[in-house]
């Protein structure tokens, strides 16, 4: 079967759906080059089927017939057009402009009675039209959007629809940036991405964007090893656009091979409400990883940053920070050692709030931590150069 044809599993049942990240793995884009200058159009063509993209749409059933059988073949009819017969035959989808819901209804009468696999594109500029696009998503088995007016809101709609449907929803993006937004919203995104590239190097944009996914990591046991009161020092709270979970927080560490699980400020604390947007993470020198297996220096870290976050069971997601603090607090060392005898540490501000999970997402007091005492933490093979795992000689300690 085609790319893109694939019926999409219940979200709620599938191995795929990470409650914390969203829907990950079954994203797909079809790169519509209708409006592609004939210059550059064989080598979008190209590059579309060379990064393993979902499939090409146009109006020219002519240009689609040259495309190799691994490509989806999407045909759309420009306005008041109608299919030519044989498009059923050499198409893989077959797309009818539909603007009401008398449109529709013809459409899903005929829809099982062809060899492609019939949608709908709808082009929503009022009430009416979200409305038929919502309709057409539950029923079809692929449907494209295009959103006339700036505001998300209307995209909001039509993804919330089609959460329980079991056809594929493609909704058109005006370029990269828009692109990532139509992938979020509602943590969820569309199913797939309608994209016009202006040459091969947009193709290639889109199919890096649909890599973004943050994979599992396999996280290890620490035992605590000694904790040593510090003194006075640096530390920073990482403050983010997210509200995390009880069970989620960073990864921070004093070496680029070994991190510590630092919770968030979900959990209640006497004396001050919870910031569950905040980790109070460490002194400025730890690392922080992040997506892609690169680390920066907390201190390094701001507004329009981002950080990984990382469950207790090691689900991730990609979370931007707000900003960062960076105040003068008494500081502990926590040294702890992984199965394997690696080494890790962690600098933390001495206070009694401060906190890290271990294992079963056990919110454990840093100063209350004693030898024996066991964390979540995470051990990276890599050595690092300015964030960047490198294959070189190099000690920490």
């Amino acid at each position: 079967m085609p790319p893109g044809h694939r019926i999409r599993p219940d979200r709620r049942a599938s191995p795929h759906w990470n409650a914390v990240g969203g829907w990950f793995g079954v994203k797909f884009a079809w790169i519509d080059i209708r409006a592609v200058d004939a210059r550059h159009r064989e080598a979008v063509v190209d590059a579309a089927v060379h990064a393993g993209l979902g499939g090409v749409l146009d109006h020219r059933l002519e240009t689609l017939a040259t495309l190799p059988p691994t490509v989806t073949k999407v045909l759309l009819p420009g306005p008041g057009e109608v299919p030519p017969a044989e498009a059923a035959g050499a198409c893989d989808v077959v797309l009818t402009r539909v603007a009401t819901f008398t449109e529709l209804d013809k459409l899903k009468l005929v829809a099982g009675e062809v060899d492609a696999h019939a949608g709908a594109f709808v082009e929503v500029v009022d009430d009416l039209t979200l409305r038929v696009a919502c309709a057409a998503v539950q029923a079809l088995e692929h449907t494209v959007v295009r959103f006339r007016d700036p505001t998300k809101i209307p995209l909001e709609i039509v993804i919330a629809a089609a959460d329980r449907a079991p056809g594929l929803l493609v909704c058109e993006a005006d370029g990269i940036e828009e692109a990532r937004i139509v992938l979020d919203v509602l943590e969820k995104g569309s199913d797939g991405l309608l994209v016009a590239p202006r040459d091969a190097n947009d193709v290639f944009d889109v199919d890096k964007l649909l890599r973004t996914a943050t994979p599992d990591l396999a996280l290890t046991t620490l035992t605590v090893r000694s904790v040593e009161h510090n003194g006075l020092g640096d530390r920073i709270c990482v403050d983010t656009c997210t509200h995390f979970r009880e069970d989620e927080g960073i990864l921070v560490g004093s070496f680029a091979h070994g991190f510590v699980l630092c919770v968030s400020e979900t959990h209640p604390l006497p004396y001050m409400p919870t910031r569950p947007f905040r980790v109070n993470a460490g002194a400025l020198h730890s690392y922080v990883f992040g997506a892609d297996n690169r680390t920066n220096y907390l201190s390094e870290l701001k507004a329009g940053s981002t950080v990984l976050g990382v469950t207790a069971d090691g689900r991730t997601r990609r979370i931007v920070v707000g900003r960062v603090k960076l105040e003068s607090r008494p500081l502990l060392t926590v040294h702890a050692t992984a199965p394997d005898g690696t080494e890790v540490a962690l600098t933390l501000q001495d206070d009694w709030h401060v906190r890290v999970l271990g294992p079963g997402a056990a919110v454990l007091n840093s100063t209350e931590l004693e030898p024996g005492d066991q964390l979540l933490g995470y051990l990276a093979t890599d050595k690092r150069h300015v964030g960047w795992p490198v294959g070189e000689f190099c000690i920490e300690k």
